[in-house]
């Protein structure tokens, strides 16, 4: 299993609709790949959360030297030596973003060649497939925004979603408005998430959860900015709704003062991002010693999806009791061609739930000549 070559991937894709949420406008969309090839044939593949470009020279000029040539079953002391060349020059972002593309790999590279899949590998049960939620109810020119999240909703429900989260952060009287629209389209017994990806200060946050908070809201994502955690602890005290976060954030020791304080209660690492599968599965035990449930932010490529989908089938259960784990899994809606147009078989969606891959590794079968479009 010795690593003989690794090989990066800088994707880009026109979309045929731009769309925005509270912080940025998309018009594309763009992604980091890379590819663990080893000399007993196997390959494994993993993603970057993040600015593409940034990710794949840090792949290419500080990590891909320090481990070519060693053994890709130890990932444990790889992660450990690439995280120690990192330190000095960042604890978070694009070179844990890296770091984690290459734990991904080599986590595939581990299942594969045990010939299971990763989530079996990683001690989960059986699992056949889990529930998602609908992310979506993006923000677009032209028609009003609640003709289009009424029909965005039409759609999630005719697929089968029994729970969707909307985007907020235009203000605080347009969003309760359009809050009050999804709901009164989606009904009283599908459940609603809210989103204002880090928009507002805490005062306004606690404003909007205030006015919302009648229609029986699931979460409360992002509220605040990732860096203000006094501010996460002023909502927190202030609403009933339950708060979500940590997309942003990165390593067991950013997420430590989240959990230890409570200020979520759904932890949302992205395994793209926060450490990859190594790191994730340490940040959920950490979540364990608090009772808070984690549940993987999934936007990216079906490689990054099928990495969460594997965690979230794996990560600890906290707490333990004799009934089913209320599990809930992102389904991003966006539009997003490296879903599909780069793998042989796409995961599949079916009435509601991500049907989980059960070919060795992560169940990804990239099509390297695809990747040529998209370079």
């Amino acid at each position: 299993m010795k690593i003989c070559r690794i090989q990066t991937f800088h994707l880009r894709a026109n979309l045929s609709t731009e769309f925005a949420f509270s912080q940025f406008r998309y018009s594309t969309r763009e992604t980091a790949l890379v590819a663990i090839e080893t000399s007993g044939g196997l390959t494994g593949w993993g993603e970057a959360y993040g600015p593409a470009a940034p990710a794949k020279a840090a792949i290419e000029h500080l990590f891909a030297p320090l481990i070519d040539g060693r053994d890709a079953r130890d990932h444990e002391d790889l992660w450990h030596l690439m995280f120690a060349r990192s330190v000095d020059h960042g604890q978070k972002g694009t070179l844990l973003a890296a770091i984690s593309a290459l734990d991904i790999a080599l986590w595939d590279l581990k299942a594969q060649a045990a010939g299971l899949p990763l989530y079996r590998v990683l001690g989960a049960a059986e699992t056949v497939s889990i529930p998602c939620y609908a992310t979506g109810f993006y923000f677009s020119d032209g028609e009003p925004l609640e003709i289009k999240f009424a029909r965005e909703a039409e759609q999630y429900l005719s697929q089968g979603f029994r729970a969707m989260k909307m985007k907020v952060g235009l203000g605080i009287q347009r969003d309760a408005a359009l809050v009050a629209a999804v709901r009164a389209a989606i009904g009283p017994d599908v459940r609603l998430m809210i989103d204002a990806n880090h928009a507002y200060t805490a005062v306004e946050a606690i404003a909007l959860g205030r006015r919302v908070e009648q229609h029986d809201i699931f979460w409360f994502e992002e509220p605040v900015s990732p860096l203000d955690l006094d501010g996460y602890a002023e909502v927190k005290r202030a609403l009933t709704i339950p708060i979500a976060g940590g997309e942003c954030e990165h390593t067991r020791f950013g997420f430590e003062p989240l959990l230890r304080r409570r200020l979520v209660d759904f932890a949302q690492p992205d395994l793209c991002g926060c450490g990859g599968i190594s790191e994730a599965m340490k940040i959920a035990t950490l979540a364990s010693i608090y009772n808070v449930h984690v549940t993987p932010h999934a936007w990216g490529s079906s490689i990054g999806q099928a990495a969460a989908l594997h965690f979230y089938a794996a990560r600890p259960r906290h707490p333990a009791t004799l009934t089913l784990e209320d599990k809930l899994i992102e389904c991003d809606r966006s539009e997003h061609p490296f879903r599909t147009a780069i793998v042989e078989r796409p995961i599949q969606f079916e009435a509601g739930q991500w049907n989980l891959p059960q070919t060795p590794g992560l169940g990804i079968a990239v099509n390297r000549e695809s990747l040529t479009r998209f370079q």
